[in-house]
C-alpha cells in the first residue's frame, strides 16, 4: 500500500482555464472524460453519528479515514466502494466496484447479505460499520477536469460547480435541491504524485496564483448540513 502526495489549492476560473489550457500541451485528457477531459462525480460520504471524519480532519488528527460510495455521469453501471486513508499531505486510496443492489443496501444499512472477503474494501467497509457506526453523511457533487502523466502516476485535477443536499443521502435520486457549497469564483485544484512532478508541470503551476486549501469538499459540504 503505497501513499501518494496530495495538495489542494483554491484558484480563479480564469486561472483555472489558462492552466488547463497550458496542462493540454505537457499531458493527457483523462480519457475516461468528454472531449476536454470533464466528468461530472457524485459521492455519498460515511461517518459516524457524531461526524468523527469531520472533527478528525477539522482537529488536525495526523492519520485519517474516510468511506464514500461514488459514481460517475448519472451512471449507476459502474458504482465504486472507497477508502481513503491520510497522513497529513500522504494519502491512499483503496477502491473496489459494488452493483446497485450492494450500494442500496449500505446506504439502507443492510449489510448482513454482503459476503465478506479477504482483502476487500467492502468488507473492511462493512466492519467498519458494525464497529464505528458509520452511517449515510454527506452527498458531494461537482464536475472535475483531469490531467494524466501516466510515465510518472501524476494526476491534476480542477474541480468546479462543487454541490451538496441539506438533510438528503439519497444518492441515486434523480430529482433532488442541492446547494453550491464554494463561491462561485473558487475552483479547486488537486495535485496528486508518487515521488517527484515533472519539471516542466512544476513551472507551469507554481507561475500560476491559487491558495493551499486547509480542509476537503466533503468538510465544506459537511458544514451545510
Amino acid at each position: 500500500m503505497e501513499y501518494r502526495h496530495e495538495l489542494k489549492f483554491i484558484m480563479t476560473p480564469a486561472n483555472a482555464y489558462l492552466l488547463k489550457k497550458i496542462l493540454r500541451n505537457i499531458m493527457e485528457l483523462d480519457r475516461n472524460g468528454d472531449a476536454n477531459g470533464r466528468y461530472m462525480i457524485r459521492s455519498l460520504y460515511f461517518d459516524t453519528l457524531g461526524g468523527s471524519a469531520f472533527f478528525d480532519k477539522m482537529d488536525g488528527v495526523e492519520y485519517r479515514k474516510k468511506y464514500r460510495i461514488r459514481y460517475y455521469n448519472s451512471n449507476t453501471d459502474f458504482i465504486r466502494i472507497e477508502s481513503k486513508m491520510k497522513i497529513d499531505d500522504l494519502s491512499v486510496k483503496k477502491q473496489e466496484r459494488i452493483d446497485l443492489k450492494q450500494a442500496e443496501d449500505l446506504i439502507k444499512g443492510q449489510n448482513e447479505s454482503i459476503p465478506l472477503n479477504p482483502n476487500s474494501v467492502l468488507t473492511d467497509f462493512v466492519l467498519d460499520i458494525k464497529l464505528h457506526g458509520l452511517r449515510p453523511s454527506v452527498i458531494v457533487d461537482y464536475q472535475r477536469t483531469a490531467f494524466l502523466h501516466p510515465a510518472l502516476d501524476v494526476r491534476i485535477t480542477f474541480d468546479e460547480n462543487i454541490r451538496s443536499r441539506i438533510y438528503d443521502t439519497d444518492l441515486f435520486k434523480t430529482s433532488f435541491a442541492s446547494v453550491r457549497v464554494l463561491d462561485p469564483n473558487e475552483v479547486v485544484l488537486e495535485v496528486k504524485y508518487n515521488d517527484i512532478i515533472p519539471q516542466s508541470i512544476a513551472d507551469v503551476i507554481k507561475h500560476v496564483p491559487m491558495t493551499r486549501l486547509a480542509v476537503s469538499k466533503y468538510a465544506y459540504c459537511y458544514n451545510k448540513k
